[in-house]
């Protein structure tokens, strides 16, 4: 049942990482949330942690896989009912390996979610919600969204893609004086399921493999950091691990002569 007057984030990819450790961090803040991942048993671990501090929130859970094109039109649909602050993109996984040896069936569901399902799901949030006061959407990209990182290309290449369609997004809606706000999250080497599944291994070490990490609980409470400035974009600097939030990093064209013309 939906509360009469309770707004939702909303956070894909929440069943672990980052995802998981947002919500939580969301409902510390009194939000009522839909979180959104394949693994419903997860989901509903999750459920429980939050609403065993906070028993007054709602916590709704859609179990589904993004990375099918149909499914992310079927989960905005069944949220209608819904009244929608905040939106995280957050589900997402990587892969290591060379481009020539690359697991192209893996690469192709990669694709889909990381940079088709974002796309879709920021696009219809934005339709509905841009001249909403207070509504946000966050995307949440890598570090390797700004950096070409070694044997990471096609990961790195569809994380340039989510900073680029992001901060793209965040200066067209200002320009067209939109209420939403809309931000990039750039994470460096975080630890959570992303390396065994990058690296298709059962276990991962990431002292051993990095060293220098965040935790998904540090990383959570740098999306809450990022959520409450007025910058577009919260990035990991990968050389020393600190945090900045700052304006669109990506070049920008807008008062270029050379630009289309308005119809």
């Amino acid at each position: 049942m939906v509360q009469e007057t309770g707004k939702y984030t909303v956070i894909t990819g929440a069943s672990s990482g980052i995802g998981y450790e947002a919500a939580k961090a969301f409902a510390e803040r009194g939000r009522n949330l839909v979180i959104i991942a394949r693994r419903e048993n997860n989901l509903k671990i999750l459920q429980q942690e939050i609403l065993g501090k906070h028993p007054d929130l709602d916590v709704v859970i859609r179990s589904t896989d993004l990375s099918v094109p149909e499914n992310v039109y079927q989960l905005y649909s069944s949220l209608k009912e819904y009244e929608i602050e905040a939106w995280i993109n957050n589900a997402g996984f990587g892969n290591y390996d060379s481009v020539a040896k690359q697991d192209l069936k893996k690469i192709g569901q990669m694709l889909h979610l990381n940079v088709e399902a974002l796309t879709l799901l920021s696009s219809l949030f934005v339709r509905d919600y841009k001249d909403v006061e207070g509504t946000q959407l966050i995307n949440i990209s890598s570090c390797g969204g700004y950096t070409i990182v070694p044997t990471a290309v096609t990961y790195c290449a569809a994380k340039f893609y989510v900073s680029a369609f992001t901060e793209g997004l965040a200066r067209e809606l200002e320009e067209a004086g939109a209420k939403m706000k809309v931000k990039v999250l750039a994470p460096a080497a975080t630890r959570t399921e992303f390396g065994m599944v990058a690296n298709n291994v059962s276990e991962y070490d990431y002292d051993k493999s990095f060293g220098t990490y965040h935790t998904s609980q540090q990383m959570a409470g740098f999306l809450i950091e990022l959520y409450d400035s007025g910058k577009v974009v919260g990035l990991i600097d990968r050389e020393d691990f600190c945090f900045r939030l700052t304006d669109p990093l990506l070049p920008y064209a807008g008062s270029s002569a050379h630009n289309q013309k308005r119809m």
